[in-house]
Parts: structure tokens; sequence; C-alpha cells
């Protein structure tokens, strides 16, 4: 019998298919994608055979039509093996399902078939170099020419910038502010589409990050997502997703971690005896799989909130993406001291996780910001 706070027999076969896709597709090829800045575009492909690149886009639309804890649990499940590549399949995820839930008949059917099925990849494009954390300032524009809109300008941090073929872009239709924000779906071979070079991260190196420029881009209008003016919103509502999915990833990629810790001080022997039989180690593998509990737990009632729609989930969302990333971030590095030496070697995947989850407190919102969020929400009750 299931309890109020136990997963059901479906979610927990989603989360058997999901841990079995990655030990056997991203587990044993991880370190090397990281070593050589491979990018998996065949192994990302591959997870839509599951199911994986539209987890909740509708069953009508060719998705699996999931709830958000589902989602959570795929991601999680494939940052045991890899953080980056489960994180890139989070971002295309989020752009399939804006286009799914606010698109019209013919952009959805322009681009959800391909989409669905992984043989275009897309990337999700909000932030710019003078607009981070303050979205809403975003410069790039978009002017009505007929039929069409003619896109200016430069989005910064992109991941898949260049190796995509589609790109939900944020831009300025009308007024300054929020609500002069709209929503295009531009193709990488559109004329005046370029992107910079690939930028040289401290992580996520099986993934591209680049600019995407644009000049003078020539999209139609019907690849307008929403109404003119809704893209602020909708850009919201998917980073309400996406801050569960990234916050699933740090718990993944916790989890692995952890695990690794706990083999490793049973297995390393020091002044005569395992590491692991030591008081202080046991105590630190405590501290570390409650903290890695805590914020499993919240990310996953937060995740039912996002899908019940819940009036709080904004808020939910924020505050789960907080703790998780940096719960996540610090169980890797108890792993890492718990490892000494070796643990920062990369003869051992410690140092390649430490890297990867550390830019899980930045991205889909800073926890600065998360703070914010939660903040001014509890100030208006």
């Amino acid at each position: 019998m299931h309890g109020q706070f136990q997963l059901t027999d479906d979610q927990l076969a989603i989360r058997e298919v999901a841990q079995r896709f990655t030990a056997d597709q991203i587990t044993p090829f991880a370190a090397e994608w990281d070593e050589k800045h491979i990018f998996p575009k065949e192994t990302i492909q591959r997870s839509a055979e599951l199911g994986f690149g539209a987890i909740y886009v509708s069953e009508q639309s060719g998705g699996i039509g999931l709830g958000r804890l589902e989602a959570a649990l795929i991601m999680e499940a494939m940052a045991y093996g890899c953080p980056s590549t489960s994180a890139f399949i989070s971002i295309h995820n989020m752009a399939a399902w804006m286009i799914d839930r606010f698109g019209g008949d013919a952009v959805k059917a322009k681009y959800l078939p391909d989409l669905v099925t992984m043989d275009k990849i897309a990337s999700y494009c909000l932030t710019e170099p003078s607009s981070g954390s303050d979205a809403s300032a975003l410069r790039t524009t978009a002017r009505r020419d007929g039929d069409y809109f003619i896109l200016n300008g430069t989005k910064q941090f992109i991941s898949g910038a260049g190796a995509n073929e589609i790109y939900a872009v944020m831009v300025r239709t009308g007024e300054d502010g929020p609500k002069g924000i709209s929503c295009m779906i531009i193709e990488k071979d559109m004329p005046g589409v370029s992107f910079g070079a690939n930028e040289k991260k401290l992580g996520w190196h099986s993934q591209p990050t680049a600019q995407l420029i644009l000049e003078d881009v020539r999209v139609p209008a019907e690849n307008l997502v929403g109404g003119e003016g809704e893209g602020f919103r909708i850009a919201m509502m998917g980073l309400d997703g996406g801050r569960l999915n990234i916050g699933a990833c740090s718990l993944g990629g916790a989890q692995r971690c952890l695990d690794e810790a706990i083999q490793y001080t049973k297995d390393r022997k020091q002044f005569g005896q395992a590491v692991a039989e030591f008081q202080n180690t046991q105590f630190m593998l405590a501290d570390m799989a409650t903290d890695l509990e805590a914020a499993r737990a919240l990310l996953y009632l937060a995740a039912a909130k996002v899908t019940d729609n819940a009036p709080d989930k904004t808020r939910f969302s924020a505050m789960a993406k907080r703790l998780a990333t940096d719960n996540g971030s610090s169980v890797v590095d108890r792993a890492l001291q718990l490892f000494g030496g070796y643990g920062y070697l990369q003869d051992y995947p410690i140092e390649r996780f430490w890297r990867d989850l550390r830019v899980h407190s930045i991205l889909e919102g800073t926890n600065q910001i998360m703070r914010m969020v939660v903040g001014r929400d509890l100030l208006r009750q």
C-alpha cells in the first residue's frame, strides 16, 4: 500500500527505466565526454526512444504527458551518470513544453514532431550579455513587418547554441519591462542567425555553450508562441519546471558522490582500519545523507505543486531549487574531502561532479534570486 510520501508503482517504473538507460548509455562514457569535450548527441537522441524528448509534452502532441515529479525522477536518475547531459535534456524539454502549451496549431505542427523524437533539439534563450538576473530588461528586438518579425540582438550562455536546430527566444516586441516581451521560435539555418565561439567553462563539458546572434532575422509571425507580450510569463512558467529539473540534477549528482564516498571509505585503510570505521567519517556521511533527503523531499513536493498548478508553485519551485542545488554542491564537496587527495584527481568521478554541480546555483535563476522570489511571495500573503 502506497502512503502519502511514497512513489507510485508507475513512478518507480519510470525511475527504473531512466536508471537502466543511464547505467548503459551514460555512466560508462561520461568521464570521456567531460575530458574530451564531447557532445553526445546520439546518446541524447536515443533517450527520445524512451519518451525523454517530450516528457511533459501532451500525448495529443506526441509526448508522454508525465507530471513534473516524474520528470524530476528522470533527470535525477540521468544526472547520476552525468549532470551536464541530464541538464541538457531538461532544457530541450522546457522548450518543447513551451511550444506545446502555448503555441498555435501552425507552430506546433511545424516543430513538435521533430522535437518529440529529438531529430531536432531545442534551446531556451532568455539571458543576454547585459541582462542576466534582470531578465525583463532584455534588449533583443522583434519588429513586425507584415507576416514576419525582424529580429536583432544577442543571447548569452545558450546551451546547445550552434549545435541545436531550434531556439525558443525571448524578444522585445513592445514597451520596456516584462509586458513588452514575446516568445518566438527560430531555426538555426535562418538567414542572419550565427553563433559565438564555444565558451570555455569550469564544468558542463559534455554540452556546447555559446552566444546566439540575430542580425535582421526574418521569422514568420506564426512562429510566435502565445500572444505578443506574453513571452515573459511563458518564460517564467517554463522556469518553474526548469528549476525543479536542475535541482533534480543536483540530487542525482550528489547521490552518486555519496555512494562513491561510502564505498571508498569502506575500502580505504588508514591507521590500521577502514576510514568508514572512524566516527568522524560516519558523522559526515550521516549529515550528507540527511541533507540530500531533506532537499529531495522538498523538491518532490514542489514538483507535485507545479503539476497541480498550485497557487504557491513558484515559491516552492524556488525554495526547492535553492535547497537542492546548495545541498547538492555541499554533499559533493564533502565527498571530495572524504576521498582526500584522490578526490582531486580525474581518475575518480568526484571532481567532475564538483565542477558540474557548481553552476546549478547560478542558472535558472541564481540562488540569491530564488531567495528574493520566496521572500516577496511570503510578504504578499
